[in-house]
C-alpha cells in the first residue's frame, strides 16, 4: 500500500487566491468550480457555448448534504483565453480529445494540469499535449451528477481527491484542493494513484452497468461475480504496480449506500456515450500486455458492447 500524507484543513493555512479554468464543469468540473469560487479563488469554466451562457448568467447551483445548498459566481467561456494558474480536467474521456482544443497550451506555461478522469491512459495524450512537467496524476472519489447545466447533485457523504507531487510546485495544489473541503493526500506514485482508482471504479462500473442495478443489489445478489471480479483487477493492478489487496475495494463497495450508482451507469441510463474503453477497455489491455488471464472481465465487456451498441476496445 502506498504511503499516504493527508492533508487537514485545521493544520493547513489557505492558500493565495489562485485563477483555475476548470474544463468541463459537469458533476465533478461543477462541484469543484463552485466550491473554489465560494472559498474565494477566481474560477473560469471552459465549456460549450450553451453551458458557458448560462454559468455566466446564473453560475452554478449545488445541492450536497455535505457542503450544502449554494449559489456560486463563475466566469465562463468556450476557449481559455489568459494564462491561469491551475486547469482541472473534468471532462469524460470520451470528450477529452474535442475538449483539449479548447485549451491553448501556451495559457498553461507556468500552470498546472491537474485531470480527474477515469481510467489510466489519458496521462499520455496530456503530457504530450502540456508537457510532462505540468500534469499531475491525481483521482477524484465523489458522486456528483449535472442535472442541468449550471445545476449540480452532491450525494457522497464525501470528496476524496488523491494527486502524486513529486516536488512542491509553485500553487501548492493539494493545500487548494483541502481548504475548500476535499479529502486530500498526496502519494509519491502517480502509476499506483491511477490503479487504486481503476482497480476500485472498473468492479463496480462493468457490473453496476451490465445488470442496471445499483451497488446495494450487486453486492447481495451477485456477490461471488463482485468477488471474482474485484481478484482479476487486483491481478492486473498488482501487475502493474497498483494495489494488491482486494478486502479494501470489497470493504469500500460494503460502506457504499445500497443505492448508489456508478458514473457508467447512470451515463448508460440516459443514453449519454460510456467510458468503457478508458475503465474497462484499459484493463483488458494491461492484463494483455501482462499475459493474465481475465475471463469474467472479458465475457462483461462483451456483454456490455452487445447490449449498449459499444465498439470493441481498442488493442
Amino acid at each position: 500500500m502506498p504511503h499516504t500524507a493527508p492533508l487537514s484543513s485545521g493544520s493547513t493555512p489557505a492558500p493565495p487566491r489562485s485563477t483555475v479554468a476548470v474544463l468541463g464543469p459537469g458533476g465533478i468540473g461543477g462541484l469543484l468550480a463552485a466550491l473554489l469560487s465560494r472559498a474565494g479563488h477566481r474560477v473560469i469554466c471552459v465549456a460549450a457555448e450553451e453551458t458557458a451562457r448560462t454559468l455566466r448568467h446564473s453560475g452554478i447551483r449545488v445541492h450536497s448534504a455535505q457542503f450544502g445548498d449554494f449559489t456560486a459566481a463563475v466566469e465562463a467561456d468556450t476557449v481559455l483565453r489568459e494564462p491561469v494558474d491551475l486547469c482541472l480536467v473534468t471532462v469524460k474521456q470520451t470528450a477529452l480529445d474535442a475538449a483539449l482544443d479548447r485549451v491553448p497550451p501556451h495559457l498553461l506555461a507556468d500552470g498546472l494540469v491537474l485531470p480527474l478522469l477515469n481510467g489510466i491512459e489519458h496521462l499520455d495524450i496530456l503530457r504530450e499535449r502540456f508537457g510532462a512537467g505540468r500534469v499531475t496524476p491525481a483521482v477524484i472519489r465523489v458522486e456528483s451528477t449535472r442535472t442541468a447545466p449550471g445545476v449540480i447533485e452532491h450525494g457522497s457523504p464525501f470528496l476524496e481527491i488523491d494527486l502524486a507531487v513529486r516536488h512542491e510546485p509553485r500553487l501548492p495544489v493539494a493545500a487548494l484542493l483541502t481548504s475548500i473541503g476535499a479529502d486530500t493526500r498526496v502519494v509519491p506514485d502517480g502509476n499506483a494513484v491511477l490503479w487504486a482508482k481503476l482497480a476500485f471504479l472498473a468492479p463496480f462500473a462493468l457490473l453496476t452497468t451490465r445488470y442496471g442495478v445499483p451497488i446495494g443489489d450487486i453486492r447481495s445478489a451477485r456477490r461471488a461475480e463482485l468477488e471474482a471480479l474485484v481478484e482479476e483487477t487486483i491481478a492486473v493492478s498488482r501487475a502493474c504496480g497498483g494495489p494488491t489487496d482486494a478486502a479494501p475495494i470489497l470493504a469500500r463497495y460494503d460502506a457504499f449506500p445500497p443505492g448508489s450508482k456508478s458514473s457508467m451507469q447512470r451515463d448508460a441510463e440516459a443514453g449519454r456515450p460510456l467510458e468503457l474503453d478508458a475503465i474497462g477497455g484499459a484493463l483488458l489491455r494491461a492484463a494483455e500486455r501482462h499475459g493474465i488471464r481475465v475471463p469474467l472481465t472479458t465475457r462483461l465487456m462483451a456483454d456490455l458492447q452487445e447490449r449498449l451498441g459499444s465498439p470493441s476496445p481498442s488493442p
